[in-house]
């Protein structure tokens, strides 16, 4: 070809049904159904978007979020209030941003480290969460002189209290769906909860402009990268219709977020720091104004470390990547601004169903939130949803710790995981995998199996690749397991089996590697066999009921 012709040669412009089929011819055979991912929304991921939302909906979030970047507002653990102070300096001096406090644990404080905690507040935005009625540290408001009370900007969440009167900048309504995250809703679900809230909120505010003073709302954001930064964006386009709703120009109200602590572990709590990295990422591109990011370690007790690890998080996104720079970042994607329009028209659709029948408490005490939670359980604990660490590639020299704080406790994903792992940890059956063939022919079976007893906290040793059924037997025989896996090929599985069973010692728990057929099983339990472990079986109905055997108690193994 010509440097002529390349010049004046023209490409021909794709369109969908041209990728289609070109996709098809990659799948050979394969259904196109297959790329398209279901979400818990029940929204239908696509391979490919090639339209992207209005620029009236990019336009609108830009608009109402008053400038670009956000609050690195990292929280402060302590027990005394010297000590609270003490770390809160550091943490500022190290590029914290914002004063953090929750109800948990309870500090007592005297007046000489309020008096100091005062001072603070009129330089950094406060954040008081989940305060009980009468804590201690909202004294803190009367050390603060009057002339500079306006300065005082930020959230206080507190039961039955009053603000006292000069701190304009600080709000004290607003949709907290942490609570709702930790039940298990989805991101539908919290945009139309935090709609509920507000609009319960503006029944008995005196204005509407008087509410949107006082408004905000806080999210928590899991793991779902796209989904998280699709949420923030929609819930700006909600908040945009529900002012307009009310006759009211739409203003600005603060967007928080936090990491979420439904998908950490204590297994393997370095992975939660992967999490939060991810977590953080996604709040950032949906324009949260401040966020939060909860150390890796929080459940069994963060350290000096991983507290630092935390802030930095936030601190290297902000200095490495300069997205602090830029207002809605995200927009302009095909699939994230679909994604957004979606949510938007699903969670509006929810929120007026749920104020048809009574409002938030309603819809809290009408199971949904629980069956979506059971939903999520159920997909962990199967395998189909992974939990890295945890329900997959775990780890068994980690163990499962005590909560940091007695009394202190999230609902988690995890949890089932670790009330296993605690059960195995110190007392375990000897487990043997039985191998039949080639160690290329059984690895992939036998790695299966070492992966979903480790789940549980259950180690397992490999026997010698074997041929023949009577040398398998003498070596069990020999060496005495408690509890036995068989993993052979596919094709060999009928063939070994059967023979095997019928020669099996007493007294020794066995299982075996895949799924088969109705009849095969009524056949092979009849011979003694005790259950089977194949893929998206429930690992912890199966684990518990090992325990439940192995020490003697009833129940069949499969789960």
């Amino acid at each position: 070809m010509s440097i002529h012709t390349m010049k004046n040669g023209i490409f021909d412009t794709p369109n969908l049904e041209d990728w289609k089929a070109s996709v098809n011819v990659s799948l050979k055979g394969k259904s196109f159904e297959r790329l398209v991912t279901k979400t818990w929304e029940g929204i239908e991921l696509q391979p490919l978007y090639t339209e992207a939302a209005t620029d009236q909906s990019s336009r609108i979030i830009r608009t109402s979020k008053l400038n670009s970047g956000w609050t690195i507002a990292q929280p402060i653990f302590a027990e005394t209030g010297a000590d609270f102070l003490e770390r809160l300096k550091t943490s500022l001096n190290r590029g914290n941003e914002a004063i953090v406090y929750y109800g948990y644990p309870a500090i007592q404080w005297n007046d000489e480290e309020l008096n100091v905690l005062a001072k603070l507040l009129v330089d950094f935005p406060v954040f008081f969460y989940s305060l009980p009625k009468g804590d201690p540290i909202l004294r803190v408001f009367d050390f603060v002189n009057h002339e500079v009370r306006a300065k005082v900007r930020g959230v206080v969440q507190a039961e039955q209290w009053t603000c006292p009167i000069g701190y304009s900048g600080l709000r004290t309504i607003g949709a907290d769906l942490t609570a709702a995250h930790q039940e298990g809703a989805d991101a539908v679900a919290e945009l139309a909860l935090a709609l509920s809230i507000a609009a319960a909120r503006s029944e008995t505010a005196l204005d509407f402009k008087a509410l949107c003073d006082s408004f905000y709302v806080k999210f928590s954001v899991d793991t779902h990268f796209f989904m998280e930064i699709a949420k923030l964006r929609a819930f700006r386009l909600l908040w945009h219709a529900f002012s307009e709703a009310h006759g009211e120009k739409a203003v600005a109200i603060p967007v928080i977020a936090e990491t979420s602590l439904r998908s950490y572990s204590k297994i393997d709590p370095n992975v939660n720091l992967l999490r939060a990295g991810n977590e953080t990422f996604s709040a950032i591109l949906g324009g949260a104004d401040v966020i939060t990011v909860y150390p890796h370690d929080v459940l069994t007790g963060p350290t000096p470390n991983s507290l630092r690890y935390a802030q930095n998080i936030q601190l290297v996104l902000k200095e490495e990547t300069h997205i602090n720079k830029v207002n809605d970042p995200a927009a302009g994607s095909y699939f994230i601004e679909s994604l957004t329009e979606t949510l938007v028209e699903r969670a509006w659709d929810l929120f007026l169903d749920i104020k048809n029948m009574g409002g938030y408490e309603a819809f809290i005490d009408s199971g949904r939130l629980q069956a979506l939670w059971n939903k999520r359980q159920e997909e962990v604990e199967k395998g189909i949803q992974s939990l890295i660490g945890t329900n997959v590639y775990a780890d068994l020299h980690k163990d499962a710790l005590e909560d940091w704080k007695e009394g202190v406790s999230w609902k988690r994903l995890a949890a089932p995981f670790e009330q296993l792992r605690a059960q195995f940890m110190h007392e375990q059956p000897k487990t043997v995998l039985l191998n039949f063939g080639t160690l290329k022919e059984v690895k992939p079976r036998a790695d299966f199996v070492s992966g979903f007893l480790a789940t549980g906290g259950l180690e397992s040793e490999w026997s010698p690749m074997f041929t023949e059924v009577k040398e398998a037997v003498a070596w069990v025989k020999e060496n005495c397991p408690d509890y036995v896996v068989i993993c052979t090929p596919a094709e060999m599985t009928e063939d070994i089996v059967e023979p095997l069973l019928q020669q099996w010692p007493a007294g020794i728990l066995v299982d075996v590697a895949g799924s088969y057929d109705a009849d095969t099983e009524v056949k092979w339990k009849s011979l003694g066999l005790n259950g089977f472990l194949y893929a998206k079986q429930n690992r912890i109905e199966k684990m518990e009921s090992i325990l439940r055997r192995w020490k003697g108690g009833t129940g069949n193994g499969e789960a």
